[in-house]
């Protein structure tokens, strides 16, 4: 477990098929919990509007994504796909998701992860990449310091409040 003291070194890559067996613990890593919720049990990544963010992934076109690896152990994900899913602008537009281990949060990874993860989208020929996210999660400040803005908001299936949000690579 790494604390503030701890040197966090993770060296970032591209996603080989042999991590996409990572991407269930990513995907539930990636589901906001505000402050005083019930943590969701690890099923809920099996609603069929979350498990859409990983089902059959490396299979279709703007499925791709990297990894921050750490002593050889997967510590943080950012993968995008083109689904009709919260974060969707179009069909020429991959869409995020990102997680890093909470353990690992607050060291830079995610902003690393995202660095990467634009230059492997720029490679392939996209323009934009878009999210949605809730709007009182503090990952909001994060996405506009890396360039995102916000194109309109919706509400999710459980009722949240969700901004969606654009970057242009």
């Amino acid at each position: 477990m790494a604390d503030k003291n701890d040197k966090i070194n993770a060296k970032v890559r591209v996603m080989r098929a042999e991590d996409y067996e990572c991407l269930p613990e990513f995907l539930y890593q990636a589901v906001f919990i505000p402050e005083g919720a019930e943590v969701p049990p690890r099923e809920i990544i099996n609603a069929p509007e979350i498990f859409v963010y990983i089902k059959d992934f490396g299979t279709q076109v703007g499925d791709l994504g990297v990894v921050a690896v750490q002593d050889g152990q997967i510590i943080g994900a950012a993968w995008t796909r083109i689904i009709p899913a919260y974060g969707h602008h179009n069909n020429e537009t991959p869409e995020l998701a990102i997680s890093t281990l909470p353990e690992f949060r607050g060291h830079g990874v995610g902003a690393k992860l995202m660095k990467k993860l634009f230059e492997l989208l720029r490679k392939n020929g996209y323009k934009l990449i878009s999210l949605s996210v809730q709007k009182d999660n503090p990952a909001v400040r994060f996405y506009q310091r890396l360039g995102y803005t916000i194109s309109g908001e919706r509400t999710d299936h459980a009722g949240h409040e969700d901004y969606l949000m654009i970057k242009e690579l």
